[in-house]
């Protein structure tokens, strides 16, 4: 399993890096802008939702794929797969960076917790979704610009004016980890540690 790992992160490198520069680019034209941090607000809370939505829908199905676990045991793998990865990815990884930053606005944003009614719904949706719908190729793609833009926005609604070019250098890599470890591992890797097969059915 640590070679299948090895494998995602060396895979998935070049499109987080690829996903990083986007949201860089975003980041660039919000400070310039002077966008309001409260619409980074909005924005967190529309993608973190969404990214739950579409971690849960690979997870399971890469889990049931490969495992004849029952309905249980595949609501457990597909809700720790999903809000728990995407919280560490969207929320924790990005809280990290705020907090080596100073940022005069940073907190911890739970979904799960403070938006309970939103993001747990959306992630039995995915799971119900993943049970029946096996092709997870795009919504792969999908999940790692929805989980680096929501980590992105979950850094700058926690900063001030002033945006010096180390914090870009900082945000830059906190926007690389928050995907390249959790959420590039997490679609295949994740569920298969609970089947005990490294087969894998992207």
């Amino acid at each position: 399993m640590l070679g299948k790992i090895l494998f995602e992160l060396k895979r998935h490198a070049p499109f987080t890096a690829l996903g990083t520069a986007s949201g860089l680019a975003l980041m660039a034209l919000f400070v310039f802008a002077g966008v309001p941090r409260g619409i980074s607000e909005k924005l967190f809370w529309i993608l973190h939702p969404m990214h739950v939505l579409i971690s849960a829908m690979v997870t399971t199905a890469i889990y049931r794929a490969n495992s004849r676990g029952g309905i249980p045991m595949t609501l457990v793998v597909g809700y720790l797969g999903s809000v728990g990865i995407a919280t560490l990815s969207d929320s924790i990884i990005p809280y990290a960076g705020e907090f080596l930053l100073n940022l005069p606005h940073r907190g911890v944003h739970l979904g799960f917790i403070e938006k309970w009614w939103l993001v747990n719904p959306l992630a039995l949706v995915g799971i119900g979704i993943g049970c029946v719908w096996r092709n997870t190729r795009f919504p792969h793609a999908g999940h790692v610009f929805l989980s680096t833009w929501a980590s992105l926005f979950h850094m700058t609604m926690a900063m001030g004016l002033g945006v010096t070019l180390f914090d870009f250098a900082v945000v830059a890599l906190f926007l690389f980890l928050a995907v390249w470890i959790p959420c590039c591992t997490s679609d295949i890797v994740f569920p298969l540690l609970w089947t005990g097969d490294e087969r894998s059915k992207p």
